[in-house]
């Protein structure tokens, strides 16, 4: 696709209210018929902080996934034939000079959006080498995430779905919404990305930028009741003022025209040794206590991913649950609310925007590192 900013088309919908959301957010088996199809099994903050020495990138490989636990299915059944399309991406980096500088604020914010990929019934940090072993996934960011992927395929292969272009290949997913009347997979609108800081006792100063292939899990895709902490929740926002009810199960009310953002918080506190770990958790840490606790010394920025569902068809979302909700239907949807992130993005991009917002205590919307450049693409 070319950079040139008068051929990037803009998107409707959910971003138009990227900027109102914003201010009110601070302060798996497949079969390989079309048929209708259910998967037999898946897998079972104050003190001031002491701003940590940086440390130097990890040499360690990550951990080995453990041996998958199978457990008898309640998912929802999926049509394969009904999986949507998505955005073939950008194969090219989407930078731009610009005068525009950040914002002057008590934290550190930068935001970026990324229209919807591709789904796959495939995980590669839970389930690496094992296409079809997971529930079924909706993917952002980098085109080329399989269950094949690795840290060096992530940073230096595939297109990009998100705003900056090959910039940031990074790649995020969640579990797909189903709607259990015919098994149709709803289409995602697009994922906004909040790297922030300030928040849990941590000061903007002392984050430091996240090491090539870092992978992180939040959520629990085995939970089929609330997860403590507000890590996992649902909002129905509203376009005019970018607000709206929270939820800890997916809505099952909420207006035509409204946006549901599926909400997850990630661990900011890194053990400062390992990329990953054999549960995909313990090497990362929720601060405690006004900081990150001595056993993960190295606070990065708070990224939190929302995945942004357009409502056209109030009356559906009575129907729909999360492909991960391994559980009776009679219990509310949405509590294996979980989202992956594994590390893609360009390095001197990254630390540009840490250093510049997070770091800076600068909010730099949605498109501006900082260093005056800013990114072009999803939404600009």
């Amino acid at each position: 696709m070319s950079p040139n900013p008068s051929t990037i088309p803009r998107v409707s919908g959910c971003l138009a209210i990227i900027a109102a959301a914003a201010v009110g957010a601070c302060g798996g088996a497949e079969s390989t018929s079309n048929a209708l199809m259910t998967p037999q099994s898946v897998s079972a903050p104050s003190d001031r902080l002491k701003v940590p020495t940086p440390v130097s990138a990890p040499t360690v490989e990550p951990a080995p996934a453990p041996a998958p636990t199978t457990v008898t299915a309640m998912v929802p059944a999926v049509d394969k034939a009904k999986i949507p399309k998505g955005s073939v991406g950008y194969s090219s980096e989407l930078l731009a000079p610009t005068t525009q500088q950040p914002m002057y604020t008590d934290i550190g914010a930068f935001r970026t959006v990324c229209e919807f990929s591709h789904m796959a019934f495939d995980d590669p940090i839970v389930y690496p080498g094992q296409p079809g072993r997971s529930h079924l996934h909706a993917f952002f960011g980098n085109t080329g995430v399989d269950a094949n992927s690795t840290a060096a395929s992530i940073a230096g292969s595939g297109n990009s779905t998100c705003r900056g272009g090959t910039a940031n290949r990074t790649a995020y997913w969640a579990p797909a919404i189903i709607d259990t009347r015919d098994g149709t997979p709803v289409k995602p609108e697009s994922l906004i990305i909040y790297y922030k800081t300030g928040y849990r006792g941590i000061l903007p100063a002392a984050v430091q930028p996240m090491p090539a292939g870092l992978r992180m899990i939040a959520g629990d895709s085995n939970a089929s009741a609330p997860t403590a902490g507000g890590i996992a929740i649902f909002n129905c926002l509203a376009p005019a003022t970018g607000e709206g009810p929270k939820t800890v199960e997916l809505p099952t009310t909420c207006p035509t025209g409204n946006t549901i953002w599926a909400t997850v918080s990630f661990p900011q506190c890194w053990d400062g040794v390992h990329l990953d770990s054999p549960d995909h958790k313990s090497h990362m840490a929720y601060p405690i206590n006004g900081g990150c606790p001595a056993t993960h010394p190295v606070p990065f920025p708070e990224v939190t991913l929302n995945f942004a569902y357009t409502v056209t068809d109030a009356a559906a979302l009575a129907r729909w649950r999360l492909a991960s909700d391994n559980y009776d239907s009679s219990i509310p949807a949405g509590y294996s609310l979980h989202a992956d992130w594994f590390n893609g993005w360009k390095p001197q991009i990254m630390e540009a925007f840490i250093r510049n917002c997070d770091q800076a205590s600068r909010d730099c919307f949605a498109h501006l590192l900082g260093n005056g450049q800013m990114l072009l693409g999803v939404g600009a």
